[in-house]
């Protein structure tokens, strides 16, 4: 399989599929395509993995992609921002935003994760539940706005607004941790908690967040009350 990213800051995943590949997608993810390709709507994992995806905020059932000659199909994704393309090893892990999983080749595991820490689930930005994709196979993953990506070294910590990890390596833990001193939480404005991811590992920030972006529209959305 071989693949593309085009489009600048509304970018697509262009795939080139051989006979017999196969993709995986939310139900109906598929922007368009060409050539022979069948598509299947399926629960990937049985029921399980359907209650797994339905408190994770994906769709219930995925659809499959299986070329049955040379064919092409993209992705596009929802909001302007990155797409990031992650090749995992046979059980290599990545965490992920739920929501984030834009389509993946391989024998791809897609489940739910936990965070383990309440703060992190309570106050961090990307919730309790996030994504876990574990390999072997290619995924795909959007990204609101610029993707930087960072190196932790064991214990080394990178301290971000919350909502603003868009994917981290399994080996990486994400807490919360207070803003200290009055004065910056009075008049700071900068929130009451920063997220903090401790190596090892990668991290992947977003530089633009839907939330942030539906703050900054408010003062312009008409009340109704305009004559």
């Amino acid at each position: 399989m071989h693949y593309r990213i085009e489009g600048g800051n509304l970018p697509v995943a262009v795939l080139q599929l051989q006979a017999g590949e196969t993709v995986i997608s939310e139900s109906g993810g598929r922007s368009w395509m060409r050539g022979p390709v069948i598509t299947e709507t399926t629960s990937n994992g049985g029921v399980k993995k359907v209650f797994s995806r339905m408190f994770s905020g994906e769709s219930l059932f995925m659809s499959r992609y299986t070329a049955q000659g040379d064919a092409e199909i993209a992705f596009a994704s929802s909001f302007p921002g990155s797409i990031l393309v992650k090749e995992l090893r046979a059980g290599e892990s990545v965490i992920c935003q739920k929501t984030s999983f834009l389509c993946g080749m391989g024998n791809l595991d897609i489940s739910i994760h936990f965070q383990k820490k309440l703060g992190g689930g309570f106050f961090g930005g990307e919730g309790f539940i996030m994504q876990r994709v574990t390999g072997p196979g290619i995924v795909f993953i959007e990204v609101d706005g610029y993707a930087p990506s960072y190196d932790l070294a064991p214990g080394e910590e990178l301290i971000c607004d919350t909502g603003t990890v868009a994917m981290m390596d399994a080996t990486c833990s994400l807490d919360v941790r207070m803003v200290r001193g009055a004065k910056n939480i009075f008049l700071g404005n900068e929130g009451l908690f920063d997220t903090v991811v401790t190596g090892p590992g990668r991290v992947y920030m977003q530089s633009m967040t839907i939330p942030k972006i539906a703050t900054l529209l408010i003062p312009y959305i008409p009340t109704g009350n305009n004559n």
